[in-house]
């Protein structure tokens, strides 16, 4: 069997990462590696993430909304009308606006905007046995919107399928692990390596075992050191620290809990 360990959603997080990167060299070993997008955003390293994962054999990765927010300048910001209703939130943008151009700042000192530009929104392939692979951030088509959650319908992953004409569709973006099968269809989200919405706090993967007779895909959760990434947080002064630092006490709830 051919192991491919999947990760996505590292978020700027090297100390999660090399967490995951151990698991895998001892309990794993795998042959190459699929990375799905948002690895530098969000956290207070940008960069050690991009030199460690490109420094994996058999790498390949997607661009993530954070990947496109930085490369084009643009923001997730809500309209105006949505900004009318919850003015309490103004802050909280302003944050985001700040962490984004922080995070820009050193991407580009450091000489990695043009990777992350050339990042292209999907993975496909063939397995051994035939199965059709679909790798993407959010959902098919898509590097952000709703993605895939606990409260996605049936009716919509059943179009997300139109869209992918794939048999095993992988994707992140929720930080919520899940896999839902439907009219043959096998649905998997990742989760998150870096800011974990996840009750335990772990950080979470998959390993995608192929071979000729089929595929297996499971979860693998890893603890790590979530006081030591909050003391970096503080120290990078990063402008979203506030934010980050709920991921890693586990205070940043999904919109399903």
């Amino acid at each position: 069997m051919n192991r491919t360990a999947i990760l996505s959603d590292i978020h700027g997080n090297p100390l999660a990462l090399e967490a995951v990167l151990i698991d895998i060299e001892q309990n794993v070993g795998a042959d190459s590696f699929y990375v799905l997008g948002d690895i530098a955003a969000i956290g207070y390293d940008p960069v050690q993430p991009l030199e460690m994962i490109t420094a994996l054999p058999g790498l390949k990765a997607v661009r993530g909304n954070t990947e496109r927010f930085l490369v084009t300048g643009e923001r997730p910001l809500p309209s105006p009308a949505e900004m009318a209703k919850q003015p309490e939130r103004l802050p909280d943008y302003m944050h985001l606006i700040a962490g984004f151009a922080w995070t820009q700042g050193i991407i580009t000192h450091n000489g990695w905007m043009s990777w992350l530009a050339e990042l292209p929104l999907e993975i496909r392939a063939t397995l051994p046995d035939g199965t059709r692979f679909l790798g993407v951030h959010a959902s098919p088509g898509k590097d952000d919107g709703d993605g895939i959650n606990p409260l996605t319908s049936e009716e919509k992953l059943n179009k997300m399928a139109n869209i992918a004409q794939a048999d095993l569709i992988c994707v992140g973006h929720t930080h919520w692990p899940l896999e839902k099968q439907l009219n043959g269809v096998h649905f998997f989200n990742i989760g998150s390596v870096g800011n974990p919405l996840i009750p335990d706090g772990k950080a979470c993967y998959a390993v995608l075992e192929t071979g000729k007779d089929g595929y297996q895909i499971s979860h693998r959760y890893v603890e790590y050191d979530h006081e030591t990434v909050i003391k970096a947080v503080r120290a990078a002064d990063h402008p979203m620290a506030d934010y980050i630092i709920r991921f890693q006490h586990g205070k940043n709830k999904p919109p399903w809990a």
